[in-house]
């Protein structure tokens, strides 16, 4: 076992001092829980035996839970002390399973030597202790503080399931130095015990250090073997070889498990000589053997799972297992032979030997291979330290679920205030993008109509000014009685008169073209206006289509389809001598077309002026010029729906 216990103990600890569970962050509770999941696959199981045996010690009852109770272990001698081992009692509750039964709830741990009588407390446990419920072992440091005698002072009693008086129980109580347990099979003491009617009672006080667990070793590692166990026929005598001579001082005999089952089938002390004798040597006819063990099973009670001696140290190379009573007709048989050489299994894996006929399944070497029915066979201060350190981790692991689920919860939660908070983001960026539209749109009505009263005052005046001096001028010369030269003046006069007429009206309509909230509301009837004023001294003919059916256009395509046809007729009065116009205006579900024809020169090149060009892109439209065979010229725009054509 030298070496092997703290890479055991390694394996076990804890990867990190956790402190309050509150103070860990997510990430860190995730990986503590997973550490916890990483341990307990490699920790041993608390498997209960069954059957019958020894219970271990059991106190008087008292009414009064606040009653003292102790017990004390006399040791060999004053030695240091590494851990002390409390193994409570067990029953099983038929609702909440097993449970220790009479544990003490407070109790200190004192160890005691000739220097100190009184005792040195190595550790005080009380109701804020949190040690109970438990079903596995307690274990309590003593960091190697030398002692002769250990005691447990129960200060405050635990009531007994079955009759709800208070108690003091415990199944065992091992005391390791190294990894030795000296308390094994060592006097007890206590106040006068409770009378015991029969012999074969099953809670002596010496049972407290028999070395009995209510425990199967159940490994978390290894596979299973089937014990050993020899022929009805064969004698009852096992011999194990250890290859060379060694200081043997303690033998551990596992039982032999007759099932997997639960419950057991009554194993009692199947496969262990009544009168077990156990003796060592350096010769292989054992001619200079020395007893190793002599013990006689009495009744039940002296049998366990595990059979645990501390024997006076001797030198041998052969150990011989044997049944001490010849008439005794016996089959001897165990799960594993355990011999003790400074704390190691010097067994392990050594040959053994049985005469006569063998059965087929359980060969001689599963007496030693470090296995039994459940895995491998640990340490016994492993195993117990194992036992303790699952239930910590499985106390825990609630605690640790339950913070998580809290930790969880609190994020939904978090993640629900964020989605809203996202929306009501979302939801203020379109608010506040809508309202800057409006606001930018309301500027621009604001400057146009600004530019609107500027155009209409400033023009609308200087045209009325420029009116006014005509109208003087031609009264200044019809004051002088002009000649015929100056009746020319008189008819320029007259028509620069007309012409800032015409351009004061135009400035209006166009002051109205920006005021207005409804720009060409009724688009035929402006097309239609705008061909009479303009074609009045051609031949012309006008189709225009329901103003219904142009609805659908937005204002601001109105107005650029209205600017885009006022401005091929510009280009036909002034570039193309025509005679003859005809408008054809149709309009559909599938789009708008707008075809205009003169009688004119035609166009060089086919090229669409730059200035339809520029209309039609406004539009949106496909604008093409054809010249006539007959001579003039052709301009058709089509304006086809798109995405969002007739929103703008």
């Amino acid at each position: 076992m030298t070496g092997l216990l703290p890479a055991q103990e390694a394996s076990i600890t804890p990867r990190h001092d956790v402190g309050s569970l509150s103070d860990l962050k997510l990430f860190q509770l995730e990986q503590h829980l997973a550490e916890i999941d990483a341990d307990l696959s490699q920790l041993a199981q608390a498997s209960l035996r069954g059957g019958v045996g020894s219970i271990g010690y059991r106190s008087r009852t008292h009414a009064d839970s606040a009653t003292m109770e102790w017990i004390e272990i006399e040791l060999e001698s004053e030695v240091p002390i590494d851990e002390i081992v409390l193994v409570p009692t067990l029953w099983r509750d038929s609702e909440k399973g097993f449970q220790s039964d009479g544990f003490p709830e407070s109790f200190r741990v004192l160890a005691k030597s000739g220097g100190s009588p009184d005792g040195t407390v190595l550790a005080a446990y009380d109701d804020t202790s949190r040690i109970l419920p438990r079903i596995a072992p307690l274990v309590i440091p003593a960091d190697g503080i030398s002692a002769s005698h250990i005691r447990i002072e129960a200060t405050r009693l635990s009531p007994r399931a079955f009759d709800k008086n208070f108690i003091f129980q415990l199944s065992e109580l091992l005391v390791f130095s190294g990894e030795k347990n000296i308390a094994l099979r060592r006097p007890v003491n206590c106040p006068a015990p409770p009378k015991h009617t029969r012999p074969d009672i099953p809670w002596d006080k010496q049972f407290l250090v028999d070395g009995h667990t209510p425990y199967l070793m159940d490994a978390a590692t290894g596979e299973k073997s089937l014990p050993f166990l020899n022929h009805p026929t064969a004698p009852s005598v096992l011999t194990v070889d250890l290859e060379a001579s060694l200081p043997v001082s303690g033998i551990h005999l596992h039982a032999v498990d007759q099932s997997d089952t639960v419950p057991q089938a009554y194993a009692g002390n199947y496969g262990i000589p009544r009168h077990l004798k156990i003796v060592g040597a350096n010769i292989a006819d054992f001619s200079d053997a020395v007893t190793l063990l002599e013990t006689r099973i009495e009744s039940i009670n002296d049998t366990g799972p595990i059979m645990m001696w501390n024997v006076p140290e001797a030198r041998c190379r052969y150990v011989r297992l044997t049944e001490a009573n010849p008439a005794e007709s016996f089959r001897i048989g165990f799960a594993e032979i355990e011999l003790l050489s400074e704390h190691q299994n010097v067994a392990l894996g050594k040959s053994t030997s049985n005469p006569g006929a063998r059965i087929p399944y359980r060969p001689l070497d599963t007496l030693t291979d470090g296995r039994n029915l459940y895995g491998n066979i640990l340490p016994i201060r492993i195993w117990m330290n194992q036992l303790a350190r699952r239930h910590d981790l499985e106390t825990e692991r609630p605690r640790v679920m339950q913070e998580l689920a809290l930790r969880y919860e609190r994020q939904k939660k978090n993640l629900r205030r964020m989605s809203w908070l996202a929306a009501l983001l979302v939801a203020g960026s379109v608010i506040i993008i809508l309202a800057q539209q409006i606001i930018r749109r309301r500027a621009i009505v604001q400057t146009r109509e600004r530019i609107a009263a500027n155009l209409h005052d400033e023009l609308g005046a200087n045209l009325h000014a420029i009116g006014l001096l005509g109208d003087f001028a031609k009264k200044i010369v019809e004051r002088k009685n002009a000649t015929d030269e100056w009746g020319d003046l008189t008819e320029v006069i007259d028509e620069v008169r007309v012409l800032t007429e015409e351009t004061g009206e135009t400035a209006r309509y166009c002051t109205n073209m920006l005021e207005t909230k409804e720009i060409h509301a009724n688009l035929v009837e402006e097309m239609k206006r705008t061909a009479d004023r303009l074609l009045s001294d051609l031949e012309y003919e006008t189709s225009f289509p329901d103003p219904k059916s142009l609805q659908h256009l937005k204002p601001r395509r109105r107005i650029d389809l209205y600017l885009f046809y006022k401005e091929c007729l510009t280009n036909i009065l002034r570039h193309s001598n025509a005679t003859r116009v005809s408008t054809e205006l149709t309009a559909t579900e599938r789009g708008v077309n707008l075809i205009i024809t003169d009688n004119g020169s035609g166009l060089s090149g086919h090229e669409v002026p730059a200035s339809l060009r520029r209309r039609a892109r406004l539009l949106g439209g496909n604008v093409a010029v054809e010249n006539l065979a007959g001579g003039g010229t052709q301009i058709t725009m089509r304006l086809r729906p798109r995405k969002f054509l007739w929103l703008n």
